[in-house]
């Protein structure tokens, strides 16, 4: 009996140093996508197009992967009802489509640095849908934590807008409310994804749930574009692979398999490095300022965010 509760416990402690793994591995690959948006943007390629690139490139290997879950895992793709399906639908729709076009048109208005520190906000956000939907409890560090976060955001918004014509003002403005949006859709992917998660496994939820986000892509692609607007520049499609495989493809993965193993709460906190990684390469590759506005924002975020450990 002792020989088989050291095994349980041995397992459990690496299952969960796996879990943690995947989150900040998972986190610090996303956050390279706001460099990568920028410096297509600076390419005069749009929002819209670079999406639906990031998406075609990504479909194949999401396919593949599927195919590789249903064949090794087949007892997981038979619990998949047509409600499931739907479901699923509608998570992709939230998590990889909605969330992922606002926060690339947030972009073309804000700062990386504005952009990830908005973005990183929705751990407090999936806290605050927890309650809503769940009943967990609010807390005073999770107040706190709002509190604190939302200020260190007001730093950088505050100092971009001062620093803006009063025309761009509003673009400032704008900028921050779509990548906030873009937050809170995430959050609702995240918690709810947990259960799907749990039952089909990681490969095959995020495999359909990426899968289905190409569908809205593409309405909304040939909605207000011609096919050959997708005729780009050889540096453009560079780094729309780039986007596609590092910053799209392998931390979804990591990132519900980070969810399956540590819960989405651990998963959103463990995220804590992915705006140092953004700032980081926001200052030495695209030239953006690094003065005492973003050092308060960005230390004002982390110990928002870090707060939820309590």
């Amino acid at each position: 009996m002792a020989t088989s509760t050291t095994s349980t416990t041995s397992s459990d402690k690496k299952n969960f140093r796996l879990g943690i793994f995947f989150a900040i591995a998972g986190t610090a690959l996303f956050s390279l996508k706001s460099i990568f948006i920028k410096l297509a943007f600076h390419e005069g390629i749009d929002a819209t197009t670079l999406l639906t690139l990031r998406m075609l490139i990504a479909f194949p290997f999401y396919v593949i992967v599927l195919v590789y879950a249903i064949k090794t895992r087949p007892e997981k793709a038979a619990l998949i009802t047509q409600q499931d399906t739907l479901y699923i639908l509608g998570l992709g729709f939230l998590g990889y489509y909605l969330a992922s076009y606002l926060d690339f048109e947030g972009l073309s208005y804000v700062s990386a640095q504005l952009e990830r520190l908005t973005l990183f906000t929705y751990p407090i956000m999936v806290a605050l849908l927890s309650w809503l939907f769940f009943r967990e409890k609010i807390t005073l560090p999770i107040m706190a934590s709002l509190v604190v976060s939302y200020i260190g955001v007001s730093f950088l918004f505050f100092n971009e807008s001062h620093d803006m014509a009063s025309a761009a003002e509003g673009k400032v403005m704008l900028g921050t409310l779509l990548v906030a949006v873009a937050a809170l859709s995430f959050a609702v992917y995240v918690i709810f994804s947990k259960a799907f998660i749990s039952r089909f496994g990681s490969l095959i939820f995020t495999s359909l749930a990426m899968s289905s986000s190409l569908i809205f892509i593409l309405i909304q692609f040939f909605a207000t574009h011609e096919l050959n607007d997708l005729d780009v520049s050889p540096k453009l499609w560079g780094l729309s692979i780039l986007l596609a495989i590092f910053s799209t493809l392998i931390p979804s993965f990591f990132t519900s398999e980070a969810i399956n193993r540590i819960g989405a709460t651990r998963t959103s906190i463990m995220g804590t490095l992915g705006p140092v990684v953004t700032i980081v390469l926001a200052v030495y590759l695209l030239g953006e300022d690094f003065g005492w506005p973003q050092i308060s924002g960005l230390l004002l975020v982390l110990l928002g965010v870090s707060l939820l450990r309590r």
